[in-house]
This record gives C-alpha cells, sequence and structure tokens, in this order.
C-alpha cells in the first residue's frame, strides 16, 4: 500500500464509554467483529490537533493545522484490531469534500477552534466547535509529565490501534493501515466538558450523555502516515 498522508496528530483527548454491543452492530463493516470485554463494546470520543499535513507528499496551501474530532468504536478482523469511525468533524470544508466523496469516510466541516497552555506542571488541552449555532466545549487538564504505559493496559488497548476500517459506496469493508511510534500518555487531573451527544451525533447516542466514562486518556501523540484502503 502507497502512502497516501502524512501528518502530524497531536494531544489526542480519548473519552471512551463501554455500551451495549447491540448499539454499534447497525454501524460494523461487514466481516469484521467488535472488540468485546466482559459482555461490552466500546465507544470513544477524539479531539486531537492535525499538523504539517501532506497528501501524497503534497502540502495544500491553508490545509496544513487544523482540529479533528470524532466518535469511533473498536474492531477485529482475524486478529488484527481497529476502529471504525461513526462521525468525524473538521473546520475544512476541503477535507471533508475529499473524504466523503473520494473515500466515502464520514466527515463533515463546522466551525471548530483549539488551544494547547503549558504551564510548568501542567497542560491544557482545549478544543470548541459549533452545530447548530451552538458551541461545545471539552478541556482537559493534566500533568505535563507523561508516560508510556505498558501493553497490557486499557490505555493502550484504546489508543494503539494500526488499521482503520470503513465502507466503500457499495457497501464492502475498506481497510486501511496507520503508522506511528507508541504514544506516550499525560496523567488526566481534570476534564470539563459541555458536549451533548444527542445534538451532535443524533438522538441514538443521546444515553452516552449519562454515561460515566470508562477511559478518559490525553495522548502526545506523532508524525504518522496513512496507507491507502484496499
Amino acid at each position: 500500500m502507497s502512502v497516501f498522508l502524512t501528518a502530524e496528530w497531536n494531544y489526542l483527548i480519548n473519552i471512551t464509554y463501554a455500551v451495549d454491543p447491540e448499539v454499534l452492530l447497525p454501524h460494523l463493516p461487514k466481516g469484521l467483529a467488535l472488540d468485546i470485554i466482559d459482555g461490552k463494546a466500546f465507544v470513544s470520543f477524539v479531539a486531537f490537533e492535525f499538523n504539517d499535513v501532506k497528501v501524497r507528499g503534497f502540502k495544500i496551501p491553508f490545509h496544513r493545522k487544523f482540529p479533528e474530532i470524532n466518535l469511533r468504536f473498536y474492531v477485529n478482523k482475524n486478529g488484527k484490531r481497529g476502529v471504525v469511525f461513526i462521525k468525524e468533524f473538521v473546520p475544512k470544508y476541503f477535507v471533508a469534500l475529499i473524504a466523503n466523496k473520494i473515500y466515502n469516510e464520514p466527515y463533515s466541516a463546522i466551525k471548530m477552534n483549539h488551544s494547547i497552555e503549558k504551564t510548568e506542571s501542567d497542560l491544557k488541552v482545549k478544543h470548541s466547535f459549533c452545530l447548530n449555532d451552538e458551541w461545545f466545549n471539552i478541556v482537559v487538564t493534566a500533568e505535563k509529565k507523561g508516560n508510556i504505559p505498558a501493553s497490557e493496559t486499557t490505555e493502550n488497548f484504546f489508543k494503539e490501534h494500526e488499521i482503520g476500517f470503513g465502507k466503500d459506496k457499495k457497501g464492502n469493508t475498506l481497510e486501511y493501515k496507520v503508522e506511528h511510534p507508541v504514544w506516550e500518555i499525560y496523567p488526566i487531573k481534570n476534564v470539563e466538558s459541555t458536549i451533548c451527544f444527542e445534538k451532535i451525533y443524533g438522538t441514538e447516542w443521546a444515553f452516552l450523555n449519562s454515561e460515566k466514562p470508562f477511559n478518559i486518556l490525553l495522548a502526545r501523540g506523532s508524525e504518522i502516515k496513512v496507507h491507502d484502503k484496499n
């Protein structure tokens, strides 16, 4: 597979919820199985920064740095673990258009901004985004000193995946490889959120508003390579 995209993914917020597997079955591409722990499947709200974006080695003017938020869940195919995206938001119309029309990825373009504040001891990562004239915010404060968790930890389970899965316009399952080194994480100190899952993702996700997160992490991120789908 050739490299389609190179970039940096920086300061990834991942808030994961345990859910009934039945909730995710309508979104599951053919030939995949849900990753299950103790009878539960998992869905994550993820927010991060795209930086130094290149497509086929070319820089696209005014599209090199921007935030993204997405809702995703966890799957495997014959032992290969990966993720499936339910919905992805970026502030760049061109990115969303190409992702939808050419790669059939569920992107939409909305108003968004983000910031990263650093003190001697802390990191504060904030994402804000607007849907239907309503702004939502997520702010995570963490210790500035990070660490790489052991391979068998919950944090690694949710942040380390090499395969992304999707569907083509005929409903066939596609997969693509994402390369990056193992990411360090920062101990979480505080989370502030005004996210309303029903307003952002639809009524089927309203129940997440009252669910306690199964896991929350902030990962440093790194340079990444995304290979073409096959």
